[in-house]
């Protein structure tokens, strides 16, 4: 039998990937006929083949649709490039574009965010504003297979629960709609070449020091030669798996929240704690977790550890306290009340007696020089890389900064606080000394211990930040680059 046309070839790739975007529509039920329909579209491959495909579909459910690209200002000459790219698509498709401009690493300073979480809120502010407006009930965004696979990877490897490990969800809410999500990326740009679509490259794509970059680049082609050819099958598999376990779980939890909760307003939620010690651990954990999720809307930021620091407090600790979360979540507890509230401003000023407060533990990975903004404590931690010549007298420097010989610490660095059993070599004295007696010894109050940043390369100790570093990292007559670090108190 005769090969079939290349014609007809480039005709079964469209057919194929349309079919598989229209049967994840109907499993997911995203569109209803008349739906007003907001893509958001990057310029790059995945936003491109989105929105053409949709643009394909749209008759089926009579819907409008239009774009919606945000310009982050973070590449320069390539983010005008990416708007100018959009606008020219949306009007070879005769749709309305809604093109703004926001300065992402100026949002990132004056809240003291990662650049990441920065541009998320942005970018979702943005598109939710667009729609707001403009009367759009949902909202497109082009996340697929591989986008999965690789955030399942990066929860896992992170230990996250089974909300991490349930990936990307279909849809979020009643808005957000993500069309592509099983199709692979592979198709994707078989696609666009098939049909001759152009689009733009993000270069920060290839940028190795995100940690994503590395998974895409490295770990996953890693692992599908040398372990699972099907790897990203077998995470997106995990991933459908967990989703399951996760909404049925959620669904046990329900009614012990409700006995529970004894008020639910807008700033604020009450849990009876009689008995709570009771309930197997799972439980406990769910129990915190769905209390913040009804009030602060999402769990973004809110980890492992902060849950489990809230449940110690609710069980075994003392029987008043306070604990601070990110986003200016405050848990309080009063006897046999856990108070879950959120602050518009910040929970505590800097003089506020701290005796009752207690510190989660928390971790931040620095993967260059940069700002590091504590959300547990309302510390930063500035980092900066400069020549030997730049360091002034480290007499005159005071105990808040240090500096470090760069070749002897090794990216990425972390920032954590105290744990049992933490040992360092404090400058000038020989061998190494537990934490905790450093500590007592240079009589550090009890209260501060657990909010004092530690900052630890390649899992050791270079830096009790405030007070001593490490002997390993000390500038020597040899040293050319140095590491600053600068602690600045709430």
């Amino acid at each position: 039998m005769s090969s079939q046309p290349k014609k007809d070839q480039k005709k079964i790739v469209e057919k194929t990937i349309v079919r598989s975007v229209k049967q994840t529509i109907g499993e997911h039920s995203m569109f209803q006929v008349g739906d007003q329909v907001l893509v958001a579209v990057s310029g790059g491959p995945d936003s491109v083949a989105l929105i053409h495909l949709l643009n394909t579909i749209a008759p089926l459910f009579s819907f409008r649709m239009a774009i919606a690209h945000l310009n982050h200002c973070l590449r320069q000459n390539e983010s005008e490039r990416d708007a100018e790219f959009v606008l020219k698509l949306a009007q070879k498709l005769n749709l309305p574009a809604y093109i703004e401009k926001i300065d992402v690493r100026q949002y990132r300073s004056e809240h003291k965010l990662s650049l990441e979480e920065a541009a998320r809120r942005v970018r979702y502010a943005f598109l939710d504003q667009v729609a707001a407006e403009h009367g759009f009930n949902k909202i497109a965004l082009g996340h697929h297979y591989d986008d999965n696979a690789e955030l399942i990877l990066m929860h896992l490897l992170r230990g996250s629960g089974p909300l991490g490990l349930s990936g990307i969800p279909p849809v979020r809410g009643e808005k957000i709609v993500r069309p592509l999500i099983n199709v692979q990326r592979s198709e994707i740009i078989d696609y666009l070449t098939e049909k001759k679509l152009e689009y733009v490259i993000d270069t920060s794509n290839s940028d190795l020091n995100y940690q994503r970059n590395k998974l895409r680049h490295h770990l996953i082609p890693e692992l599908l030669t040398a372990y699972n050819p099907r790897i990203r099958e077998t995470l997106n598999r995990l991933a459908s798996v967990m989703q399951s376990e996760d909404e049925w779980l959620d669904e046990l939890i329900e009614p012990i929240f409700q006995q529970r909760l004894l008020s639910h307003e807008t700033l604020e939620i009450r849990l009876s704690l009689r008995e709570f010690e009771k309930l197997p651990l799972a439980a406990r954990r769910r129990l915190i977790r769905r209390a913040i999720l009804a009030l602060k809307g999402d769990l973004r930021r809110i980890t492992f550890k902060h849950v489990d620091a809230v449940i110690q407090m609710a069980g075994t600790g003392p029987t008043t306290g306070h604990l601070d979360l990110p986003d200016r979540v405050g848990i309080q507890r009063n006897h046999q009340v856990l108070i879950i509230s959120k602050k518009k401003d910040r929970l505590r000023s800097r003089g506020e007696d701290l005796r009752n407060q207690i510190c989660p533990p928390y971790e931040y990975t620095i993967n260059s020089p940069e700002l590091v903004h504590i959300e547990e404590t309302g510390a930063f931690i500035k980092f900066m890389e400069i020549g030997i010549e730049e360091v002034t007298e480290f007499a005159h420097t005071g105990q808040q900064t240090a500096f470090f010989d760069i070749n002897k610490v090794k990216f990425p660095l972390n920032v954590r606080n105290f744990r049992p059993g933490d040992r360092f070599s404090p400058l000038g004295m020989a061998g190494t000394q537990k934490l905790k007696k450093f500590f007592i010894n240079t009589k550090i109050p009890q209260e501060q211990r657990a909010r004092c940043p530690l900052l630890v390369s390649s899992g050791k100790i270079i830096w009790v930040a405030g007070h001593r570093m490490d002997n390993s990292v000390k500038v020597s007559a040899e040293t050319r680059r140095v590491l600053k670090a600068e602690l600045l108190l709430a």
